[in-house]
Protein backbone atom coordinates (compact mmCIF):
# COMPACT_ATOMS: atom_id res chain seq x y z
CA UNK A 1 0.00 0.00 0.00
CA UNK A 2 1.29 3.68 -0.77
CA UNK A 3 0.32 6.27 1.43
CA UNK A 4 -0.48 9.65 -0.26
CA UNK A 5 -0.06 13.03 1.26
CA UNK A 6 -0.30 15.59 -1.97
CA UNK A 7 -3.00 16.04 -4.68
CA UNK A 8 -0.51 15.22 -7.56
CA UNK A 9 0.95 12.27 -6.61
CA UNK A 10 -2.59 11.46 -6.48
CA UNK A 11 -3.49 12.33 -9.83
CA UNK A 12 -0.45 10.79 -10.90
CA UNK A 13 -1.38 7.15 -9.77
CA UNK A 14 -4.95 7.92 -10.97
CA UNK A 15 -4.10 8.40 -14.55
CA UNK A 16 -1.46 5.24 -13.85
CA UNK A 17 -4.75 3.18 -13.56
CA UNK A 18 -7.61 4.54 -15.26
CA UNK A 19 -8.53 1.45 -17.11
CA UNK A 20 -8.81 -0.56 -13.55
CA UNK A 21 -12.38 0.18 -11.81
CA UNK A 22 -11.42 1.78 -9.04
CA UNK A 23 -13.12 1.87 -5.28
CA UNK A 24 -13.44 4.63 -3.18
CA UNK A 25 -13.94 4.63 0.64
CA UNK A 26 -13.53 8.14 2.14
CA UNK A 27 -13.43 8.42 5.72
CA UNK A 28 -11.61 11.12 8.68
CA UNK A 29 -10.06 8.12 10.18
CA UNK A 30 -9.81 6.35 13.90
CA UNK A 31 -10.97 3.30 11.15
CA UNK A 32 -12.96 0.69 13.05
CA UNK A 33 -15.05 -2.43 11.91
CA UNK A 34 -17.86 -0.16 10.16
CA UNK A 35 -15.05 1.70 8.22
CA UNK A 36 -13.32 -2.12 7.48
CA UNK A 37 -16.99 -3.64 5.92
CA UNK A 38 -16.31 -0.70 3.36
CA UNK A 39 -13.53 -1.70 2.44
CA UNK A 40 -13.53 -4.93 2.28
CA UNK A 41 -16.71 -4.45 -0.48
CA UNK A 42 -14.47 -1.95 -2.15
CA UNK A 43 -11.83 -4.86 -2.57
CA UNK A 44 -14.01 -7.70 -3.72
CA UNK A 45 -15.74 -5.06 -6.01
CA UNK A 46 -12.61 -3.57 -7.89
CA UNK A 47 -9.38 -3.84 -9.15
CA UNK A 48 -7.30 -0.65 -7.48
CA UNK A 49 -9.19 0.59 -3.91
CA UNK A 50 -8.28 3.91 -3.17
CA UNK A 51 -9.17 5.57 1.04
CA UNK A 52 -8.92 8.57 2.24
CA UNK A 53 -8.37 9.82 5.79
CA UNK A 54 -8.71 13.43 5.90
CA UNK A 55 -10.69 14.84 9.20
CA UNK A 56 -12.55 17.77 7.53
CA UNK A 57 -12.32 21.40 8.60
CA UNK A 58 -15.35 22.09 6.54
CA UNK A 59 -18.06 20.40 8.09
CA UNK A 60 -17.34 21.05 11.92
CA UNK A 61 -19.07 24.37 13.29
CA UNK A 62 -17.90 26.46 15.92
CA UNK A 63 -17.77 24.77 19.17
CA UNK A 64 -17.38 21.14 17.56
CA UNK A 65 -15.10 18.23 18.00
CA UNK A 66 -12.98 18.95 15.25
CA UNK A 67 -9.54 19.31 17.72
CA UNK A 68 -10.81 16.43 19.60
CA UNK A 69 -11.89 14.37 16.65
CA UNK A 70 -9.81 11.20 17.94
CA UNK A 71 -6.92 10.23 15.12
CA UNK A 72 -4.62 7.56 15.40
CA UNK A 73 -2.51 7.12 11.87
CA UNK A 74 -0.15 4.54 12.57
CA UNK A 75 -3.07 2.39 13.63
CA UNK A 76 -5.28 3.48 10.50
CA UNK A 77 -2.43 2.18 8.38
CA UNK A 78 -2.19 -1.28 8.80
CA UNK A 79 -5.71 -1.62 8.75
CA UNK A 80 -6.10 -0.21 5.49
CA UNK A 81 -2.96 -2.09 4.38
CA UNK A 82 -4.73 -4.97 6.25
CA UNK A 83 -7.79 -4.60 4.15
CA UNK A 84 -5.93 -4.61 0.91
CA UNK A 85 -5.96 -0.68 0.12
CA UNK A 86 -3.86 0.16 -2.85
CA UNK A 87 -3.75 3.96 -1.91
CA UNK A 88 -4.22 5.70 1.47
CA UNK A 89 -4.79 9.58 0.41
CA UNK A 90 -3.76 11.29 3.60
CA UNK A 91 -3.84 15.04 3.19
CA UNK A 92 -3.06 18.18 5.46
CA UNK A 93 -5.92 20.63 5.47
CA UNK A 94 -3.02 22.86 3.61
CA UNK A 95 -3.56 20.87 0.81
CA UNK A 96 -6.95 20.04 0.29
CA UNK A 97 -7.64 23.97 1.05
CA UNK A 98 -4.63 25.92 -0.68
CA UNK A 99 -7.02 28.65 -1.05
CA UNK A 100 -10.53 30.39 -0.16
CA UNK A 101 -12.45 30.11 -3.54
CA UNK A 102 -15.19 31.86 -2.01
CA UNK A 103 -17.59 29.62 -3.76
CA UNK A 104 -19.96 27.43 -2.27
CA UNK A 105 -22.28 24.64 -2.03
CA UNK A 106 -25.78 24.92 -0.69
CA UNK A 107 -27.13 21.65 0.21
CA UNK A 108 -30.95 23.31 0.62
CA UNK A 109 -33.74 21.99 1.96
CA UNK A 110 -31.88 18.33 3.00
CA UNK A 111 -29.49 19.65 5.27
CA UNK A 112 -31.59 21.41 6.91
CA UNK A 113 -33.49 18.02 8.33
CA UNK A 114 -32.20 15.80 11.25
CA UNK A 115 -28.80 15.87 11.72
CA UNK A 116 -28.54 19.48 9.61
CA UNK A 117 -30.93 20.94 11.91
CA UNK A 118 -28.02 21.35 14.93
CA UNK A 119 -25.14 21.34 12.74
CA UNK A 120 -25.73 24.21 10.35
CA UNK A 121 -23.30 23.90 7.15
CA UNK A 122 -22.02 20.99 7.88
CA UNK A 123 -23.46 19.12 5.27
CA UNK A 124 -22.07 22.04 3.18
CA UNK A 125 -18.98 21.20 4.19
CA UNK A 126 -19.47 17.39 3.36
CA UNK A 127 -20.48 17.92 -0.13
CA UNK A 128 -17.06 20.45 -0.83
CA UNK A 129 -14.63 17.55 0.36
CA UNK A 130 -16.57 14.58 -1.58
CA UNK A 131 -15.96 17.13 -4.94
CA UNK A 132 -12.81 17.63 -4.47
CA UNK A 133 -12.49 13.80 -4.17
CA UNK A 134 -14.32 12.58 -6.23
CA UNK A 135 -12.54 14.52 -9.10
CA UNK A 136 -9.46 13.60 -7.77
CA UNK A 137 -10.00 9.80 -7.44
CA UNK A 138 -12.56 9.60 -10.73
CA UNK A 139 -14.08 6.31 -8.71
CA UNK A 140 -16.05 3.85 -10.64
CA UNK A 141 -17.84 3.01 -7.24
CA UNK A 142 -18.26 4.83 -3.97
CA UNK A 143 -18.63 3.19 -0.66
CA UNK A 144 -20.71 4.64 2.47
CA UNK A 145 -22.50 3.34 5.41
CA UNK A 146 -25.96 3.59 6.31
CA UNK A 147 -25.30 4.72 10.17
CA UNK A 148 -24.98 8.42 8.52
CA UNK A 149 -28.26 8.04 6.96
CA UNK A 150 -28.97 11.61 6.13
CA UNK A 151 -24.63 12.07 4.55
CA UNK A 152 -25.40 9.08 2.84
CA UNK A 153 -28.96 10.30 1.28
CA UNK A 154 -27.73 13.67 0.37
CA UNK A 155 -24.70 12.47 -1.22
CA UNK A 156 -27.04 10.42 -3.31
CA UNK A 157 -28.95 13.33 -4.60
CA UNK A 158 -25.96 15.13 -5.50
CA UNK A 159 -24.52 12.49 -7.22
CA UNK A 160 -27.40 11.67 -8.94
CA UNK A 161 -29.01 15.38 -9.63
CA UNK A 162 -25.20 16.54 -11.34
CA UNK A 163 -24.08 13.23 -13.37
CA UNK A 164 -21.16 12.17 -11.20
CA UNK A 165 -20.05 9.71 -12.46
CA UNK A 166 -19.89 7.18 -9.69
CA UNK A 167 -22.06 4.28 -8.20
CA UNK A 168 -22.62 5.30 -4.29
CA UNK A 169 -23.22 1.68 -2.69
CA UNK A 170 -24.46 1.52 0.82
CA UNK A 171 -23.46 -0.23 3.67
CA UNK A 172 -25.51 -1.34 6.60
CA UNK A 173 -24.73 -0.07 9.82
CA UNK A 174 -22.33 -2.59 11.46
CA UNK A 175 -22.87 -3.23 15.19
CA UNK A 176 -21.74 -3.92 18.45
CA UNK A 177 -23.45 -7.43 19.89
CA UNK A 178 -25.54 -5.00 22.29
CA UNK A 179 -26.39 -3.09 19.42
CA UNK A 180 -24.49 -0.12 19.50
CA UNK A 181 -23.27 1.47 15.94
CA UNK A 182 -19.79 1.61 15.39
CA UNK A 183 -18.49 5.12 15.58
CA UNK A 184 -15.30 6.65 16.06
CA UNK A 185 -16.78 8.96 19.14
CA UNK A 186 -18.10 6.30 20.64
CA UNK A 187 -14.13 6.27 22.94
CA UNK A 188 -15.38 9.43 24.42
CA UNK A 189 -18.46 7.86 26.34
CA UNK A 190 -18.03 7.01 29.70
CA UNK A 191 -18.42 3.72 31.41
CA UNK A 192 -21.99 4.80 32.34
CA UNK A 193 -22.75 6.09 29.23
CA UNK A 194 -21.59 3.39 26.99
CA UNK A 195 -24.06 1.13 29.44
CA UNK A 196 -26.34 3.76 28.60
CA UNK A 197 -25.41 4.20 24.68
CA UNK A 198 -27.42 1.00 23.56
CA UNK A 199 -30.82 2.53 24.32
CA UNK A 200 -30.41 4.56 21.38
CA UNK A 201 -31.15 1.39 19.49
CA UNK A 202 -33.76 -0.07 21.42
CA UNK A 203 -35.82 3.15 21.20
CA UNK A 204 -35.56 3.21 17.22
CA UNK A 205 -36.74 -0.36 17.30
CA UNK A 206 -39.52 0.12 19.80
CA UNK A 207 -40.33 3.44 17.30
CA UNK A 208 -40.26 1.23 14.54
CA UNK A 209 -42.35 -1.48 16.17
CA UNK A 210 -45.03 0.97 17.63
CA UNK A 211 -45.54 2.32 13.91
CA UNK A 212 -46.21 -1.10 12.71
CA UNK A 213 -48.67 -1.61 15.47
CA UNK A 214 -50.82 1.98 15.45
CA UNK A 215 -49.82 3.34 11.87
CA UNK A 216 -49.35 6.86 14.38
CA UNK A 217 -45.94 8.46 13.53
CA UNK A 218 -46.66 10.58 16.60
CA UNK A 219 -47.18 7.88 19.42
CA UNK A 220 -44.07 5.73 17.42
CA UNK A 221 -41.93 8.75 17.85
CA UNK A 222 -43.31 9.85 21.43
CA UNK A 223 -42.28 5.97 22.28
CA UNK A 224 -39.12 6.24 21.60
CA UNK A 225 -38.15 9.51 23.11
CA UNK A 226 -39.12 8.64 26.17
CA UNK A 227 -37.68 5.52 26.14
CA UNK A 228 -33.88 6.99 25.73
CA UNK A 229 -34.69 9.60 28.29
CA UNK A 230 -36.30 7.30 30.91
CA UNK A 231 -32.53 5.38 30.56
CA UNK A 232 -29.76 7.60 29.69
CA UNK A 233 -28.20 10.44 31.17
CA UNK A 234 -28.52 12.05 27.15
CA UNK A 235 -30.14 14.55 25.90
CA UNK A 236 -31.70 13.51 22.67
CA UNK A 237 -31.48 16.19 19.33
CA UNK A 238 -33.96 14.82 17.65
CA UNK A 239 -35.91 11.08 17.16
CA UNK A 240 -38.13 11.65 13.92
CA UNK A 241 -39.04 9.48 10.81
CA UNK A 242 -38.85 10.78 7.36
CA UNK A 243 -39.13 9.00 4.15
CA UNK A 244 -35.59 7.62 2.53
CA UNK A 245 -33.67 8.99 0.66
CA UNK A 246 -35.68 12.07 -0.03
CA UNK A 247 -36.35 13.19 3.43
CA UNK A 248 -40.07 14.08 3.29
CA UNK A 249 -42.47 13.34 5.53
CA UNK A 250 -44.00 10.60 5.58
CA UNK A 251 -47.12 9.72 3.75
CA UNK A 252 -49.21 6.97 2.60
CA UNK A 253 -47.36 6.75 -0.18
CA UNK A 254 -43.95 6.45 1.70
CA UNK A 255 -42.33 3.04 0.53
CA UNK A 256 -39.02 3.37 2.99
CA UNK A 257 -39.36 5.21 6.10
CA UNK A 258 -36.29 6.14 8.47
CA UNK A 259 -36.08 6.49 11.90
CA UNK A 260 -33.63 8.14 13.26
CA UNK A 261 -31.98 9.84 16.81
CA UNK A 262 -29.30 11.67 17.45
CA UNK A 263 -28.08 12.33 21.63
CA UNK A 264 -25.72 14.54 23.62
CA UNK A 265 -23.95 12.89 26.04
CA UNK A 266 -21.18 14.50 28.25
CA UNK A 267 -18.31 14.64 25.24
CA UNK A 268 -19.77 13.11 22.62
CA UNK A 269 -23.24 12.89 20.09
CA UNK A 270 -24.31 9.89 18.84
CA UNK A 271 -26.54 9.42 16.32
CA UNK A 272 -28.18 5.98 14.75
CA UNK A 273 -31.03 5.54 12.84
CA UNK A 274 -32.52 1.69 10.80
CA UNK A 275 -35.24 1.88 7.71
CA UNK A 276 -37.94 0.05 7.49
Amino acid sequence: MQIIQTINELKNIIALNKEKTIGFVPTMGYLHEGHLALLNKARIDNDFVVASIFVNPAQFGQNEDLDRYPRDIERDTQLATDAGVDILFHPSASEMYPFESGITINVGDLSTKLCGGSRPGHFDGVLKVITKLFNLVQPTNAYFGQKDAQQLAIIETFVNAYNFPVQIVRIPTVREPDGLAKSSRNVFLSTQERDEAVHLYQALQLAKITWEKTTDLTVAIAKGKEHIESNTSGKVDYLEALSYPDLQNVTGETKDILFATAVFFEKARLIDNILT
